[in-house]
């Protein structure tokens, strides 16, 4: 297996800790598993790494109180749902909270994992948040408030008037609150696939509610001549005596970009830039080296010394195909203004950079766990409450887990990762592209069908599931196993392992080649289960779907009744 240890890495190590030893660079990881070599007596000391939040954090949307910036991302059928981070220089961020953290705030029942919650957006008026969103699959479009972003959060307040997704919040200066969305195209009649249209209608901050009838401010895109598709993910902003409409266009692949719209009065046109986009990688060379590739649904937010900054999500391939495994990533890049005032983001680059200089803002800190960057992240289980980074496939209707300071207690349930209801697995996000995890498991198995180990989760068709089970022939067994079109598990290679109860599980991923290793107790010696090379098979590409790959203990008795639970004893990530 060409491993997290590859001789490409080994031989940059060593290049540069000889030229660490002559004091004429640093070493740092340029983002995507490898390290760059950084000149100390230039601005390397003064550059942030891209993504700033990597793995499956899609669907930025950025808010600034003061002194103070607000994130939240998409979060599909995930829960709990709308992580919120906090940050004060827009590089270092801690979460603080998910905006759907209770059951009753949110039903995803029965929906696939890229359905659910879409492309969530978060503002501040007048000592009140709000974040706005869209549930697919279910009601529609609602949003939540708080005084504290930390929550708690209310209750959705659901807005039957706005048919479409993606809505955001615009309160003017003038008093007037407005709500921008996709949604269909003009009298519902679209000229061609992927025809969509940018609505605008009026909210009474009062009520929380829409006033009045939505108008429609862009029809198909920038140049509806051109058939663009897929107009989405609006922000509403002014600036100087313009209003400015920042868009999405091209779908959220490859040809993904940022668009500019602006006029001085609501009630007039849109007049796009004539040098649209603002923000694309889709017309650059695949083969070209670390892409950053599908950049878009960008939010700008400015600073209060006055500079603006983009947040948007991008990807990092891993291939010439457009492989990746682990999601829509959130990125940040400079936007400069050019002499007719329209905003450019990443000004002074065709690609984007996985290195910038620092925003001029007052360092911050990361306070709670780290997120970007080379970094270890080892959890014992022993706290009362799962750490913020773990997430469940759609809301648990019962308490299934129990942490009682000996580890992690996961029962045995019919439910399956290959089901629409919620099964007995806890994730966290795969956020590098090279990197192993590790988990100690005490479980036995007693019959057919049960299972307890890791599980790598794209969604319902496309997961690995590596741990202990029985074999047909009744033997219990360390297997590694991948689902099928239709959710079930057929395995791949298993091997026989006894009555022994603990396990200890390790997988290494480098790019789309999965390593499955394991060792019994007692024993300090790792073998080798399977080296699956086909990775792709979890990459957004060949699975479909918005989201990345989460991983983590996973247990079940595969359809059937079970009293049995598996005890996990550590999780260890570690990412480079």
């Amino acid at each position: 297996m060409e491993t997290i240890k590859s001789k490409t890495t080994s031989i940059l190590v060593l290049i540069c800790g000889g030229l660490l030893l002559m004091g004429l660079v640093s070493c740092k990881s340029n983002g995507v598993g490898n390290l760059s070599l950084a000149d100390t007596s230039g601005e390397s000391n003064n550059t942030f790494e891209n993504p700033i939040l990597p793995g499956y954090y899609p669907d930025p949307s950025i808010c600034r109180v003061g002194e103070d910036y607000y994130l939240v991302n998409s979060t599909f059928a995930y829960f709990p749902g709308v992580p919120i981070f906090h940050s004060t220089d827009l590089v270092n961020w801690n979460q603080i909270g998910h905006v759907l953290n209770r059951p009753e705030q949110i039903d995803l029942e029965g929906l696939g994992i890229s359905r659910g919650i879409f492309a969530p957006t978060i503002q501040y008026h007048e000592g009140r948040f709000y974040m706005i969103t869209t549930l697919v699959g279910k009601r529609g479009n609602f949003l939540v408030t708080a005084e504290d972003p930390a929550g708690p959060w209310s209750n959705p307040i659901w807005l039957p008037q706005v048919n479409g997704i993606d809505p955001s919040l615009f309160f003017d200066e003038n008093g007037h609150s407005y709500i921008v969305y996709n949604s269909d195209p003009p009298n519902n009649e679209p000229l061609y696939n992927g025809h969509r249209s940018i609505k605008l209608i009026r909210f009474d901050k009062e009520s929380l509610q829409t006033k009045g009838e939505a108008r429609v401010i862009v029809n198909g895109g920038v140049d509806l001549s051109k058939k663009p598709v897929w107009i989405e993910g609006p922000h509403l902003f002014k600036n100087g005596d313009y209003y400015y409409l920042c868009a999405a266009e091209g779908g959220t692949s490859v040809n993904h970009s940022q668009v500019i719209f602006r006029t001085k009065q609501l009630d007039e046109p849109f007049v796009p830039w004539e040098n649209n986009p603002i923000l694309t990688q889709r017309h650059l060379d695949p083969n070209r080296e670390n892409p950053v590739s599908a950049t878009g649904h960008a939010d700008l937010v400015q600073t209060q010394n006055g500079d603006w900054w983009a947040v948007f999500l991008g990807t990092r391939p891993y291939d010439n195909k457009d492989s990746y495994n682990i999601g829509r990533e959130t990125f940040l890049a400079p936007v400069e203004w050019n002499e007719d005032h329209w905003p450019v983001i990443n000004p002074d680059h065709e690609a984007v950079q996985y290195n910038y200089p620092v925003p001029d803002l007052p360092k911050g800190e990361v306070k709670d766990f780290p997120k970007s960057g080379s970094f270890t992240i080892s959890d014992k289980f022993n706290s009362k409450e799962l750490k913020p980074y773990w997430v469940f496939i759609r809301v648990p209707q019962e308490k299934w887990y129990k942490l009682d300071g000996k580890g992690l207690h996961l029962n045995l349930r019919p439910e399956t990762a290959g089901g629409t209801s919620t099964p007995s697995y806890i994730g966290r996000r795969q956020q590098h592209i090279r990197g192993e995890v590790e988990t100690a498991m005490e479980f036995t198995p007693k019959k057919t069908g049960e299972k307890a180990g890791l599980l790598f989760f794209q969604n319902e068709t496309h997961h690995f599931f590596f741990g202990k089970s029985i074999s047909e022939e009744g033997d219990k067994v360390i297997g590694l196993y991948q689902s099928d079109s239709y959710g079930n598990l057929n395995s791949i290679e298993e091997h026989p392992v006894g009555s022994s109860e603990k396990v200890y599980l390790r997988v290494e991923f480098n790019k789309g080649i999965y390593e499955f290793l394991y060792k019994m107790k007692g024993k300090d010696t790792w073998r080798t289960l399977a080296t699956f090379r086909e990775g792709e098979f979890l990459s957004s590409r060949v699975a479909g779907g918005f989201v990345g790959v989460t991983i983590g203990p996973y247990a079940t008795s595969t359809l059937q009744p079970s009293t049995n639970a598996a005890l996990f004893k550590h999780f260890i990530y570690k990412g480079y």
